[in-house]
């Protein structure tokens, strides 16, 4: 059942869920902190229009003076887009803001807890984290692999950040348990990349043969854990592949000079590639982002 109490729903998401009709979640730490301003509240609007056009309700979730919000009216999701003092919330973060009523944007793991609680079965994002390059030193790995190992919902996704140790990430969420399902593609996406050049080991063609498999899921029962739908980029509008590798490396070895490290390493990189390829990767990143709620919006129509 939703959580009316913590969570609050919008009165579109509220009457869409009580009458059983498409939801699909958005996170907003894109709006808040991925895009440069004005874009960013262009691209919100954006994405919450995909989402209509295919006939689900968009729920974008943020909190917002110390309380939980799924589904954002337009003037909500304007202050997320400009507000400076609007925090990035995960999961762990989520208690502390609403203790001390502060205002923040929801990153994959925050946003699939909330979505979850309000009862929506379906999230569309861009890339997950993962494991980060150098585990074995500094233990380094994205609280989303942990969050969705014990969160039943479906996320629609481009496979998780190319700076990270895809075949590592693969390796974590097979350990806990959270299925993966290549979306017209039998290797997991690459982010930026149409390919990450590793296998996924089931291939599905249609949103009724993803909505067949979350549907065997709730038939068997079983822990309560999240299914990616791995939807990869269209390589007409995927960042050059030579491109981004040779950036890529060029951003690790700047990052190792400098002596960058821990939670600094992610956005370090990203800042550098979109940078090095004069906004290209951006521009890979909406792409895909485009393609996940437009797919995550007809799965929540086929469930």
């Amino acid at each position: 059942m939703p959580d009316t109490t913590t969570v609050h729903l919008s009165p579109d998401v509220r009457e869409a869920l009580a009458a059983r009709r498409p939801v699909v979640a958005l996170e907003s730490t894109i709006i808040a902190h991925g895009l440069p301003r004005p874009r960013n509240l262009a691209v919100a609007e954006e994405l919450e229009g995909i989402v209509r056009s295919a006939g689900a309700v968009p729920a974008t979730v943020a909190v917002l003076d110390g309380r939980p919000h799924v589904g954002l009216s337009g003037e909500q999701l304007e202050r997320v887009a400009q507000d400076d003092s609007v925090r990035k919330l995960g999961q762990r973060d989520l208690a502390p803001a609403l203790a001390l009523r502060a205002s923040g944007a929801t990153t994959v793991s925050a946003t699939a807890f909330l979505a979850a609680r309000a009862g929506i079965r379906v999230f569309a994002t861009g890339g997950l984290g993962g494991v980060h390059r150098g585990w074995t030193e500094t233990q380094d790995e994205s609280a989303d692999l942990r969050l969705l190992a014990r969160t039943r919902i479906t996320v629609v996704c481009a496979g998780v950040k190319s700076i990270l140790d895809v075949p590592a990430t693969l390796q974590r969420l097979e350990t806990l348990g959270v299925g993966v399902l290549g979306y017209g593609t039998d290797r997991f996406p690459g982010f930026y990349l149409a390919s990450s050049g590793e296998p996924v080991d089931w291939t599905v063609r249609t949103p009724e043969e993803v909505a067949a498999v979350i549907g065997a899921r709730d038939a068997l029962g079983g822990p309560a854990s999240a299914l990616l739908v791995a939807n990869p980029v269209p390589e007409s509008e995927q960042l050059d592949p030579d491109l981004h590798d040779r950036v890529l490396g060029e951003a690790l070895a700047e990052c190792r000079e400098r002596g960058v490290g821990g939670q600094a390493v992610t956005p370090f990189l990203l800042d550098q590639l979109t940078r090095r390829t004069g906004g290209a990767s951006l521009e890979a990143n909406l792409a895909a982002v485009r393609g996940n709620v437009r797919l995550a919006a007809r799965i929540a129509a086929a469930l």
